[in-house]
């Protein structure tokens, strides 16, 4: 329960000083900056981390083409 209202606590500031009247904070230009620079930082390591993923991807595809290799080998002796 605490966190709920916890979360509807940040969530009501975060509106409020976003908001485009003059009685709140106006900080919606910054919020628009701050985004603008992390998207292509974000983009980044979403991009490194799906080649990291894809190249563990290959090599265990390699890895399990030994193996069945392996056990095709095993099997005809």
């Amino acid at each position: 329960m605490v966190a709920l209202i916890v979360g509807l606590v940040f969530v009501l500031f975060a509106v409020y000083s976003v908001l485009p009247v003059e009685w709140s904070l106006q900080w919606g230009t910054y919020v628009l900056d701050f985004l603008r620079g992390g998207v292509p930082i974000v983009a980044l390591f979403i991009g490194l981390i799906a080649i990291l993923i894809g190249i563990a991807d290959i090599k265990d595809k390699i890895e399990a083409r030994k193996e069945e290799e392996e056990e095709a080998a095993e099997a005809k002796e």
